[in-house]
């Protein structure tokens, strides 16, 4: 108390004094059994229950590919008497035991990116109102608001290794663990880390150990998931053409250099056909030479050819690690041979310094708006937002950003304008998606669920105006040189197929924005349609590419037909 005003004197360590209160908890639950900073296996539930507070702010590392799953089970099985009310923040819901958090009613609210194989579980509980839905935000908007306004109390990550000091050795699968760590350590928060093994030297040290509250080594090795992996053989001769319109209708016009592909069988497709096809255009060396992408195996045979300079990755591929270690020009790696994965700084680098996003949707309405929310699944969105706008905080120039730049003026002025260059982004989409539900539409599910589960805005992935390209099996529509709302309807009617946006196209005024170039089927692009097969790939199995990695790429079992 000040006693010349009669103030009192505010405390200003609130939240170390919680931390201290906390790890004192923990001391005395676990007793002998903690050693140092290691807590044994056994003791995971005692040790969540210790630490955590109702209504905390909980970050369970969920990642595409890396999880800290055991953590995630240990949580589940917390009494929700004692332990309620938890705001999960996290990317990825990936694992039944992140929605089993709500169905036990340990958890109530959420801020997340992406829920891939939950998605569908999600909206069902989303409906029921079993979930308090904050956000559904792209990654790096989720990391910047751990260092804002959602910082966690608790954090629950995973990694390779640890040493007796708490030092973390991430491996190739860093992904999340920097920036989730680092918001929690340094607001008072605390740090538990599950490994897969305690060594007593690290080949590197990822997170240092004074950052690090409690280590546990997992019974098993932590679950990752091959999210990127995909089979050449089931690589489509429409997906051939599709890559073939990209190659030369996009890439090889804009002298694309700097790129990020979306996860699907059609980028695929582009990858695989750069040491045939655009090899045979003579575009080695003039595109394609730095990647912000996970490493694809379709790479690998791009990468043998001397098309790729380097790649920065999200996170890893499994089955990878050696082909990565030999290619050391190629892939971020440390002096232990291993690649170090970042996906916050892959975000950046993928908005900011790169030319070309190139991905997919589930639905694309008449502006150009895309979202994989549907009725059925609310599947979030990753990073696609960031990766697929324009940054205009940009100012480094490049061929292929002016390019795009006076594209984006002239076909809104018909004039210079302030000069200034736009980011390519393209939606690549076949007309009809699996069950034959049509990709384009006259309105997004996005809308309904906004209505259904409250949000304030609808989800949509990528916002129309920052889509400078749409690319189907019927042609290439460069939204650049559209000059107002209606132009642009009609150019994705264009492309539209058979759907029935497609069918209700104006048909003359389709034809005149195909005169003018804003839409250019295959035979505009001087492409052979009989040429689109599947002999164009570099590789056309999983056998093909471990041969054209020289035996160093060894795939997951599930991909292994020999």
């Amino acid at each position: 108390m000040d006693m010349s005003t009669g103030a009192t004197t505010p405390s200003w360590d609130t939240r170390a004094r919680n931390r201290e209160a906390r790890l004192a908890r923990a001391a005395q639950v676990l007793g002998s059994r903690l050693q140092g900073k290691c807590a044994p296996a056994a003791a995971a539930v005692e040790l969540l229950t210790a630490v955590i507070e109702c209504g905390d702010r909980v970050c369970l590392e969920g990642n595409n590919q890396k999880q800290a799953d055991f953590l995630a089970g240990a949580l589940a099985q917390l009494d929700p008497k004692r332990t309620n009310n938890l705001h999960m923040v996290q990317s990825v819901l990936a694992l039944p035991q992140h929605l089993d958090l709500f169905e036990r009613g340990i958890a109530s609210r959420l801020d997340f990116s992406f829920s891939g194989p939950q998605g569908a579980r999600l909206a069902r509980m989303v409906s029921a109102g079993q979930i308090e839905i904050g956000a559904i935000h792209t990654y790096l908007e989720l990391f910047g608001r751990y260092f804002v306004d959602l910082s966690p109390q608790v954090s629950l990550v995973c990694a390779q290794a640890a040493d007796r000091h708490g030092n973390l050795y991430t491996g190739p699968n860093t992904e999340d663990t920097p920036a989730i760590v680092e918001a929690t350590a340094f607001r008072g928060g605390i740090v538990i880390a599950q490994v897969n093994e305690l060594v007593d030297e690290l080949p590197r040290v990822d997170i240092p150990g004074d950052w690090v509250s409690f280590v546990i080594p997992s019974p098993k090795p932590h679950f990752i998931e091959p999210l990127f992996t995909r089979d050449p053989a089931q690589i489509s001769e429409i997906q051939v053409l599709m890559a073939m319109m990209a190659i030369k209708g996009i890439y090889a016009e804009y002298g694309v250099q700097r790129l990020n592909h979306g996860i699907g069988f059609d980028t695929a497709a582009i990858e695989l056909l750069l040491p045939t096809y655009a090899q045979s255009l003579g575009l080695k060396g003039k595109i394609c030479k730095h990647w912000a992408l996970n490493p694809h195996p379709a790479l690998i045979p791009a990468i043998e050819a001397g098309w790729v300079e380097s790649i920065h990755s999200f996170g890893s591929e499994i089955g990878m690690e050696n082909y990565i270690r030999a290619r050391s020009d190629v892939f971020f790696t440390g002096p232990d041979g291993s690649m170090r994965s970042n996906r916050a700084f892959s975000q950046a680098a993928g908005h900011y310094a790169c030319d070309l996003f190139i991905g997919s949707t589930l639905q694309m309405d008449l502006a150009a708006n895309s979202s994989t929310a549907t009725m059925d699944r609310i599947t979030g969105f990753g990073g696609a937002p960031n990766m697929g706008a324009d940054a205009r905080g940009r100012r480094h120039a490049s061929p292929a950003w002016l390019k795009a730049g006076r594209e984006a003026r002239q076909g809104r002025t018909g004039a210079a304008g302030t000069p200034r260059g736009q980011k390519l982004v393209v939606q690549m989409v076949e007309t009809f998606r699996e069950h034959m539900q049509p990709a384009f539409v006259d309105k997004l599910d996005a809308w309904t669920l906004q209505e259904r589960a409250g949000f304030e805005l609808p989800p949509i992935m990528i916002y129309g105006d920052d889509v400078t390209h749409i690319l189907t099996e019927e042609g290439i529509a460069n939204l650049l040189l559209v000059r107002n709302d209606e132009e642009r309807e009609q150019a994705v009617r264009g492309v539209a197929g058979y759907t029935p946006v497609g069918m209700a196209r104006d048909r003359r005024m389709v034809e005149n924005l195909r005169d003018r170039g804003v839409i250019r089927r295959p035979e505009d692009l001087g492409i052979d349609t009989r040429l689109a097969t599947r002999n164009l790939l570099a590789a056309r199995s999983m056998r093909d590419l471990v041969d054209a990695s020289g035996g160093l790429y060894a795939p997951p079992a599930r991909f292994r037909n020999w």
